[in-house]
C-alpha cells in the first residue's frame, strides 16, 4: 500500500503579495483553506514554512507544521527538507510525497486523488496536471507554462510558449485545431526521486525557461501527466484575493 504525505510550502516573504498565506480568504486565513482541502486528501498533511507567524497560524487551526530553511531557491528544496524532518520527527518513511501549492485555496481534493493513481504504475518519477485551453488568450499568455507530452501520458517539454507551433494554420484557429495544454502546478514525486532531483544543478532548458521541471527532463526522470477538467485558482496578488474574495463558493 502506498504511503502519501502532502506539504504544503508558505513563504511570508513575497514581492508581490507580503504575508499572502495569511490573507484572509472569505473570513479564513488562506493557508487554513489549502490545509482543509488538502485533508480531504490525505491522511497526513503539514505545512512547511520559514515563517513563525506562520507557524503559531497554523498550530491555532489544529495543522502540522515543519519549520524549514529560509534560504531554499524553490518550493521543491522545501519540500524535501520538509520530508526528511518529517520522517525523522515520525520515526516513518513515505512513498510519495505532494507538493501542495499553498495560494490555492479551494484545491479540489478530487485533483490530488487523480494524481495518487499515477502512481500505481511503477514507472511514474514524478506526476502532474494538466488541463485543456480553449481560448488563444491563455496560449499566447506566457504567466500560463504550456507542455506536451507522449503518447504514453509522459512529458515531452514545459514551455511559456505556445507549444506545439501550428505551421500554416491562423493563429485565431489555434484553440480549435489542436488540444492544447497548461500546466496546473502541482507535484507529486516518488521519495527517493525527490531527493535526488534536489541535488541536480540548474540545466540550459531550466534556465532559458525558468521552469525547474525542464531540468528533472533533460536528467532522465519522466514525469506523468495527468489531465483533468480541474480548474485552479490561484491567488498571487492582492487584487486576485478581491477577486475571490467576491466569489460565491
Amino acid at each position: 500500500m502506498i504511503k502519501y504525505l502532502g506539504v504544503i510550502p508558505a513563504r511570508y516573504a513575497s514581492t508581490r503579495f507580503p504575508g499572502k498565506p495569511l490573507a484572509l480568504v472569505n473570513g479564513k486565513p488562506m493557508i487554513e483553506r489549502v490545509y482543509q482541502q488538502a485533508t480531504k486528501a490525505f491522511e497526513n498533511v503539514y505545512v512547511a514554512t520559514d515563517d513563525e507567524r506562520i507557524s503559531s497560524v497554523v498550530k491555532n487551526f489544529g495543522g502540522k507544521v515543519v519549520m524549514t530553511s529560509p534560504d531554499h531557491p524553490s518550493g521543491t528544496d522545501r519540500i524535501c527538507e520538509a520530508l526528511n524532518k518529517i520522517e525523522s520527527t515520525e520515526q516513518s518513511r513515505y512513498d510519495v510525497v505532494f507538493n501542495i501549492q499553498g495560494d490555492e485555496p479551494y484545491i479540489q481534493a478530487e485533483a490530488l486523488e487523480q494524481l495518487k493513481h499515477c502512481f500505481t504504475d511503477s514507472s511514474t518519477h514524478i506526476a502532474t496536471l494538466a488541463k485543456q485551453m480553449k481560448e488563444i488568450s491563455d496560449i499566447q499568455n506566457p504567466n500560463h507554462v504550456k507542455l506536451v507530452k507522449d503518447s504514453a501520458g509522459k512529458a515531452l517539454y514545459f514551455s511559456r510558449s505556445p507549444i506545439p507551433y501550428l505551421r500554416n494554420i491562423p493563429l485565431e484557429k489555434w484553440a480549435e485545431s489542436y488540444f492544447f495544454l497548461k500546466h496546473l502546478g502541482i507535484y507529486a514525486y516518488r521519495s527517493e526521486v525527490l531527493r535526488e532531483i534536489t541535488k541536480l544543478t540548474p540545466s540550459p532548458l531550466e534556465i532559458a525557461e525558468s521552469l525547474e521541471q525542464n531540468r528533472w527532463l533533460e536528467n532522465g526522470y519522466t514525469i506523468k501527466v495527468e489531465i483533468t477538467d480541474y480548474e485552479s485558482i490561484s491567488i498571487d496578488t492582492p487584487e486576485d484575493l478581491e477577486r475571490v474574495n467576491s466569489m460565491n463558493f
